[in-house]
């Protein structure tokens, strides 16, 4: 199938599955997968689209990553009021 063959996604789907595309960023981030390697999905693609074509409405997908990123990060340290295990 060609690029023109491709069936086309109009703007109202995409903003209906907005919530299934910031889940899947949340999951390939809870995965650990590399910013590079995530830049190459659909769904970044797609969140890239809606930012692009409504920039007011949606934040770019770069900044959704950092924000989920910087999110993971401060789950995986654990809490100041923590006591360090015994060696």
């Amino acid at each position: 199938m060609t690029p023109v063959d491709a069936p086309s996604i109009t703007i109202g789907e995409l903003e209906a599955n907005y919530h299934l595309y910031c889940k899947a960023l949340k999951m390939l981030v809870n995965e650990g997968r590399s910013s590079k390697k995530i830049q190459r999905t659909v769904c970044w693609d797609r969140l890239a689209i809606l930012h692009n074509c409504l920039p007011r409405r949606y934040k770019p997908p770069a900044y959704l990553l950092a924000c989920l990123q910087r999110e993971w990060q401060s789950a995986q340290e654990p809490c100041s009021g923590e006591v360090a295990p015994a060696q």
